[in-house]
């Protein structure tokens, strides 16, 4: 089957004590939950060793809102939190379609996204494994991204899901105002990543 598989390891993991890594994994295994809702095939997540972890979908059209999800979901929490993920497309296959397990998964774009997990480093935290446009929207994104604050974060998760609603919704959720919404995924850069997101998905 094609799917996209996005692998990735916790940035700094060295300094974190074994609270703080796991209070990073969960939080990843929750953005990973939310993802599984907006797939109406499979999103399924697994921790791989210490720090590292990997999603496969089975919309790989979602992957550039699930790669901005996990970051903004660890953003909000903390602003030293953040994950490299390598992006690849292709061809996967789990043992047990009934229960995919990352873990348990290969193919080409497992093997593709391991290798590209292996490549990234210095200020360069996303990438994919396709390069050309979709590599070039990434790496923008990535760039944003690395920018926000917590409170941008907050808002940029309430509006990243595809059903996510009007901000009037969000900004209750979050117990702000319209306005502060809108002012944080302003700065968030939201409104260009959003048109980016569209774009993506279409393609």
């Amino acid at each position: 089957m094609r799917l996209a598989v996005l692998t990735g390891d916790i940035v700094k993991s060295g300094a974190l004590d074994a609270s703080a890594l796991d209070e990073v994994m969960h939080t990843l295994q929750t953005a990973s939950d939310q993802i599984a809702t907006w797939d109406p095939t499979f999103a399924t997540f697994a921790r791989r060793g210490g720090d590292g972890w990997q999603l496969a979908m089975g919309q790989p059209a979602r992957v550039l809102r699930a790669a901005l999800y996990l970051q903004a979901s660890l953003r909000r929490m903390n602003k030293t939190y953040a994950t490299r993920i390598a992006v690849a497309v292709g061809r996967g296959t789990f043992p047990d379609i009934d229960a995919p397990d990352p873990n348990a998964g290969h193919g080409r774009a497992f093997t593709m996204s391991g290798r590209l997990l292996e490549q990234l480093g210095g200020a360069r935290l996303m990438a994919h494994a396709r390069g050309g446009a979709q590599h070039a929207a990434l790496t923008l994104a990535d760039h944003i991204a690395q920018g926000w604050t917590q409170a941008q974060a907050r808002a940029v998760v309430e509006m990243l899901p595809p059903d996510a609603g009007p901000r009037l919704e969000a900004a209750k959720r979050l117990n702000i105002t319209r306005q502060a919404v809108d002012q944080a995924l302003w700065a968030a850069g939201f409104p260009a990543l959003e048109t980016a997101i569209t774009a993506w998905e279409t393609i």
